[in-house]
């Protein structure tokens, strides 16, 4: 990938480049409220160890530029009847904003999902507000499906949630 973009399993000595990149304002606004504003030093040594610990396959990605983790990227496996589905959720420091790093690391992660895992469909859901996000999203061959009409709330505001979803080739 372009400028030594990867996606790739957190590492423990990730803990201080994710608590700079995610204790952000601007970044959680963004972001589901069990995402921790202020992000401190203990928060991010309590998801590394999270996600080191949780059972393979991997779900949750560093997004780690020139060796740097500045951001996350991952799948939440549904499962019973919606077991051929993830959620995805991603995030990226703000420093790294439109430099069409997101775009490039959901698409490695769309690959990964379809090749690796007994997945169908992927989708995700953005606040109405989030206009970058959607971009993302389109770019990665996402295809928006629904407004969820006053699905959320978000800094004490009741706002839509857009569903995107993808699914893999030959299930159309």
């Amino acid at each position: 990938m372009s400028r030594g973009l990867v996606i790739r399993e957190w590492e423990r000595a990730d803990k201080p480049s994710l608590t700079a990149h995610a204790n952000n304002i601007r970044v959680w606004n963004n972001l589901r409220d069990y995402f921790p504003s202020p992000y401190t030093p203990e928060d991010g040594e309590k998801f590394i160890e999270m996600v080191l610990q949780k059972p393979r396959p991997v779900t949750d990605f560093a997004i780690s530029v020139e060796g740097k983790a500045v951001g996350g990227i991952g799948l939440i496996l549904q499962t019973d009847v919606q077991r051929i589905s993830a959620e995805v959720g991603f995030w990226l420091g703000e420093d790294y904003w439109n430099k069409g790093i997101m775009t490039a690391a959901l698409k490695e992660l769309v690959e990964y999902s379809f090749t690796r895992l007994p997945l169908v469909k992927l989708y995700a859901t953005v606040f109405d507000f989030n206009t970058g996000s959607q971009k993302v999203l389109t770019k990665a061959g996402f295809e928006k499906e629904a407004v969820l009409k006053r699905a959320a709330m978000k800094n004490d505001k009741i706002i839509d949630l857009h569903y995107y979803g993808l699914i893999k080739p030959g299930y159309l």
